[in-house]
């Protein structure tokens, strides 16, 4: 395992890893290098009574269901259940700026050279240079190190705006649906691209929350992965529910969108069968929230990410209600996760006490 060379990690006191987790987390021992300076939030999932175990040395904070309920109280019912959507309990009770949120089966991957990736630190590197979603550089991003903006590529534009979400991609196996799961059950992706690229402004893409980071000022309220799971009548869309509200959130707010490198090794493909039956009203849905969400508008008096999801929830419980009663008790969803969000990160308001943590 090679050593970390930096001797002060980036963002060391200004970052949260948040990890959604039923097991052990002996995959941290890979990580160590890499994560052992940052502090971990971890969700537990399931049965709260089970023991997660934590390899030594990390600085983290755990919580499980019965952590949730008693901070949320009766708010907590906006946080999902047996399903790695209640990632985003951890988001809401950081007090970090910048959150990377990773699964427990995503492992160190390694480029074409053989040399061990350090996917925190790129995602680091795209979040702190600017994001150009107004105007497509042929070169991708133009800020890294030997590339620039092409000719014809108006200067006016060349400051470009802040970025907001980094979203990475996976080696080994890759992130479809259970159809594509079906008819390729022994596809992997072994391609290496080396590049980023910011999504444009209008365009909306499949988020996938297994290797994500965000600025949490700047997009966190919009980062609900909705209600998936236990009780619910979808699964496997949190991610892809988050990101479309993300984007169509950051196009009227003038931020950005990255997507490409870091590549992380996705280690375990889940089984199609159960990803079928969690998925197919999503699958039938999509057709419609693609739609519904490539036409929505947001007013100009909305100039806040809070005030802009409260305004897409409207619209949700306006425009897709007629397609399943679901969508009205997301749309509420959505409303309480704001008010959650708002309590737990007013001015002065106290730290969210979680039941296990590592010795200070």
């Amino acid at each position: 395992m090679a050593k970390s060379t930096t001797s002060s990690p980036a963002l060391k006191d200004e970052l949260d890893i948040v990890i959604p987790t039923i097991r052990n987390l002996d995959f941290l021992e890979m990580w160590r290098p890499f994560f052992q300076p940052y502090h971990l939030i971890i969700v537990q999932d399931g049965d709260p009574k089970k023991t997660i175990q934590v390899p030594q040395g990390f600085d983290y904070e755990l919580y499980n269901r019965d952590d949730i309920n008693r901070i949320l109280g009766e708010k907590a019912a906006c946080i999902s259940f047996k399903d790695s959507a209640c990632r985003c309990f951890g988001y809401m009770v950081s007090k970090k700026k910048y959150i990377f949120t990773i699964d427990d089966d995503c492992f160190v991957a390694k480029d074409p050279t053989g040399k061990e990736i350090n996917a925190l630190e790129q995602h680091i590197k795209n979040l702190l240079c600017p994001a150009t979603p107004n105007f497509f550089n042929t070169l991708y991003d133009p800020y890294r190190e030997g590339a620039d903006f092409v000719r014809g590529y108006p200067f006016s534009l060349r400051e470009g705006v802040p970025t907001a979400v980094s979203h990475g991609l996976w080696l080994n196996i890759p992130d479809y649906d259970a159809p594509t799961q079906l008819v390729k059950p022994r596809e992997r992706n072994t391609r290496y691209v080396d590049a980023v690229m910011t999504i444009p402004k209008g365009t909306l893409f499949p988020m996938c929350g297994m290797n994500l980071a965000f600025d949490r000022d700047l997009i966190g309220p919009a980062m609900y992965f909705g209600l998936m799971g236990d009780g619910q009548p979808i699964g496997r869309y949190d991610d892809m529910w988050a990101g479309w509200c993300v984007k169509v959130i950051c196009d009227h707010l003038g931020l950005g969108v990255k997507t490409g490198l870091p590549y992380i090794w996705h280690s375990k493909a889940s089984n199609p069968f159960v990803n079928l039956k969690k998925e197919y009203k999503g699958i039938y849905w999509q057709e419609e929230l693609i739609p519904f969400f490539q036409s929505a508008k947001l007013p100009k008096e909305c100039t806040t990410v809070q005030q802009c999801y409260l305004e897409l929830s409207k619209q949700v419980k306006a425009k897709l209600a007629n397609l399943d009663p679901y969508f009205e008790k997301l749309a509420d969803a959505m409303v309480t996760w704001i008010a959650a969000w708002d309590q737990l990160n007013a001015p002065g308001a106290a730290a969210a006490k979680p039941s296990k943590a590592s010795a200070k």
